[in-house]
C-alpha cells in the first residue's frame, strides 16, 4: 500500500458512528445475520439498531430482508458489494492513521 498522509475527512462518516461501525464489522465476518443476532452482538436497543440500520441501508451499505418464519417476522441484514468496498476503504484509512 502506498504511504499516504492520513486525512481524517476521508473517514466515512456513515460507518464511523460507534453502532454503525459495530454493525459493519460484524456483517463483514458473516454472510448474513438476523436482527436479533446483530442486536445481541452490538448490545443495542431495538429502536437504536433500527435507526442505524436505516442509515446504512440508505447509504447502500447493507441490504435488509424481511421474511416470515411461520407467523413470526424475521429481519436479516447483509453487506452489499458497495458496503464491503466502503468497509475495506474505511479499514485502509485506519491503517494509514496507525501507520500499519
Amino acid at each position: 500500500m502506498d504511504k499516504q498522509e492520513f486525512n481524517p475527512a476521508a473517514l466515512d462518516e456513515v460507518i464511523h458512528g460507534k453502532l454503525r461501525l459495530a454493525i459493519m464489522a460484524y456483517l463483514s465476518a458473516v454472510s448474513e445475520a438476523s436482527f436479533t443476532e446483530v442486536k445481541a452482538r452490538t448490545e443495542a436497543s431495538d429502536g437504536n439498531l433500527s435507526v442505524h440500520m436505516r442509515k446504512l441501508e440508505e447509504a447502500g451499505y447493507i441490504e435488509v430482508g424481511k421474511t416470515f418464519v411461520g407467523r413470526r417476522p424475521r429481519t436479516t441484514l447483509k453487506l452489499t458489494a458497495n458496503g464491503r468496498k466502503a468497509w475495506i476503504a474505511y479499514l485502509d484509512q485506519l491503517r494509514q492513521l496507525t501507520g500499519s
